[in-house]
């Protein structure tokens, strides 16, 4: 979804969760040394007590996300009394797994055990206290129109009627309805003027961020417009007993409805992602910057006025247009040209059906050069798209970055572009170059619809195996 208005509010709460957590340990530590009269034999240094503590605050955000305490239905439900139940189970578990590091460790985070109380206690307060600010402001601006999801509702049924009327009387859910396609005696009367006659005209005009279907007529195919368009996609079950089988259950009001994601990879994991792009590319860049000094060097040495590093245009999440960094792997007079276009003015125009027939590779490319040929089998010229990684164009791990020439091979090009391209994939340690078109789309499209940090994880794992074993490198 290109609108992710949640996002931010992702953001604010784990950065606000974090400063939280630190200052209730603060506060715990402070309360034991200056209002508890009781004696203490350990040395007052808060600075050094915090600083201890924020070495855990990512096993606090991963108590605090396995909690539910970062899903969109925090915010949804009304009572919060859900919410303030799971922020003190968090809370008690948090500072309990510090205290079984402590213990087993002996780093004597708690050298006055009642201070673990203390910290329950601050913890607790001030994680409410937060989110109770955050999810005001939350209202106040959904109150006043802005951020809003753009909705359109489609179905014949009660329940159209129902969430027409339920957003557009509870701003606060974050959606706002821009258009409903039914039949008039479903739509509220003051809803009736946004009324459509198809789900076509309704995209067009309305321009929606999110689609709500109440029947069960062509759901494939408004599901299907849903993805092509990277909107967000519900579908509201007339037997809500079947809906925790078929996708994530959000009650809208008194209505369940069913979220049918494209993929997993949205809100705070998003978020989580986009962290480890930044550490993990930030740090191969450094270990990599001494190999990409030589590579260039031999690179102007070998064809001093060819530039060492060549840009391409690629396509991204949302059909975003960017640049890709590589070390020139070509020579020259073919950088920037299609392969039909470089065959033909190498004049061998035969070589562009083998070339394709052959998966998109030729065992002796006449385009590569010699050196090109040794930057791709050990895959050094794809070092400089960790800056690509780090800039946010891609990330470490996705789908394969598709050139815009390439989107008519594609069937399921709409659900390759819901997520970001990645440096490296499971096509590519799953053969490489040595696999199928068909084979790698369809890798990439089982990444996209299962994908999860471990499965990111053993992607990495696998990806410096088939670099270090030269697996099928072209």
């Amino acid at each position: 979804m290109k609108k992710d208005v949640g996002l931010i509010f992702h953001i604010f709460l784990i950065l606000g969760d974090a400063c939280s957590v630190l200052l209730s340990f603060l506060v715990a530590y402070l309360v034991r040394i200056h209002l508890d009269q009781r004696p203490f034999y350990f040395e007052a240094n808060p600075r050094t007590f915090v600083f201890s503590v924020a070495l855990f605050l990512p096993l606090y955000i991963l108590v605090l996300a396995v909690s539910g305490l970062y899903k969109k239905s925090i915010f949804l439900n009304q009572s919060r009394w859900s919410e303030v139940g799971r922020l003190f189970l968090a809370s008690v578990i948090g500072v309990m797994a510090i205290i079984t590091y402590d213990f087993f460790f002996e780093i004597d985070l708690f050298p006055v055990r009642v201070m673990a109380l203390y910290a329950v206690i601050s913890c607790f307060c001030f994680l409410c206290l937060f989110r109770g600010v955050v999810r005001g402001i939350r209202a106040l601006i959904l109150r006043r129109r802005r951020t809003l999801l753009r909705a359109v509702i489609i179905g014949n049924n009660p329940n159209t009627e129902y969430l027409a009327n339920y957003i557009g009387g509870f701003p606060e859910s974050g959606y706002g309805v821009v258009g409903v396609v039914a039949g008039a005696k479903y739509i509220p009367k003051d809803l009736r003027r946004k009324q459509y006659s198809s789900l076509k005209e309704a995209l067009k005009r309305a321009k929606p961020d999110v689609i709500f279907q109440t029947d069960d007529k062509r759901t494939e195919y408004v599901y299907r417009q849903a993805v092509e368009r990277h909107l967000l996609y519900y579908f509201v079950p007339s037997n809500a007993a079947l809906s925790s089988q078929m996708g994530e259950l959000e009650l809208i009001g008194n209505t369940p409805a069913i979220l049918v994601r494209t993929t997993p990879l949205i809100g705070s994991m998003k978020i989580v992602k986009r962290l480890c792009d930044i550490v993990f590319s930030a740090l191969a860049l450094i270990v990599a910057a001494i190999p990409m000094l030589i590579i260039w060097t031999i690179e102007k040495i070998s064809d001093p006025k060819a530039p060492a590093f060549y840009a391409e245009t690629r396509l991204s999440r949302y059909n975003r247009h960017f640049k890709i960094y590589k070390f020139r792997s070509m020579k020259t007079e073919y950088c920037g040209m299609s392969p039909e276009e470089a065959f033909r003015k190498m004049k061998k125009p035969q070589l562009i059906e083998k070339y394709r027939k052959n998966g998109d590779k030729l065992p002796n490319d006449p385009r590569i050069t010699r050196l090109g040929r040794f930057l791709r089998a050990t895959s050094l010229d794809e070092l400089p798209q960790l800056w690509n990684v780090l800039k946010g164009d891609i990330s470490l791990v996705g789908p394969r970055a598709l050139v815009p020439g390439e989107l008519h091979h594609y069937g399921d090009r709409s659900l390759l572009l819901s997520v970001k391209s990645g440096l490296t994939g499971l096509a590519q340690v799953s053969g490489r170059r040595d696999i199928s078109f068909e084979e790698r789309r369809a890798l990439d499209i089982y990444y996209i619809q299962n994908w999860s940090m471990w499965l990111d994880f053993r992607i990495l794992v696998r990806t410096v195996g088939a670099v270090l074993l030269h697996k099928g490198a072209q």
